[in-house]
């Protein structure tokens, strides 16, 4: 049985981080994580799961999940092609710049599913989590 489990998390936590990349709420998939392009809203419009209820609480989510990613490809991108041939170097910055303004609030999304599973996973009974909504009435 505890096989089925291990599948059925995986599924689930897989489930959350493709929500929070379709910026949308990790619990229920409806409510948007946004309004607009990266303005996070307090809860889901659907479920009411309160995104961060605490301030700050993603902040190590977003630091280690997107921060140092981005730091590290400039740096590799700097001191790799942009020493070498400086007009590649520039175009491939440059290249990077827009796929990393791109997908911010993707990224964004993904920091709060991960902040979410680290709810689901370890409850705090202060923290309310609404009910799935498979198991409603």
């Amino acid at each position: 049985m505890d096989i089925f489990r291990g599948v059925a998390d995986r599924h689930f936590a897989r489930k959350a981080l493709w929500r929070g990349w379709s910026r949308r709420c990790p619990h229920c998939g409806v409510g948007p994580l946004f309004a607009g392009w990266g303005r996070h809203l307090d809860q889901c419009s659907n479920c009411g799961l309160i995104y961060e209820r605490n301030s700050g609480d993603t902040w190590a989510f977003t630091i280690i999940g997107d921060r140092i990613p981005i730091a590290l490809l400039i740096v590799i991108i700097y001191f790799g092609v942009a020493r070498q041939h400086p007009t590649l170097g520039f175009a491939v910055i440059a290249a990077a710049t827009l796929v990393i303004v791109w997908t911010a609030p993707r990224r964004w999304g993904i920091g709060i599913a991960l902040h979410y599973l680290s709810r689901v996973y370890f409850p705090d009974p202060a923290d309310p989590i609404p009910e799935t909504p498979d198991n409603r009435a």
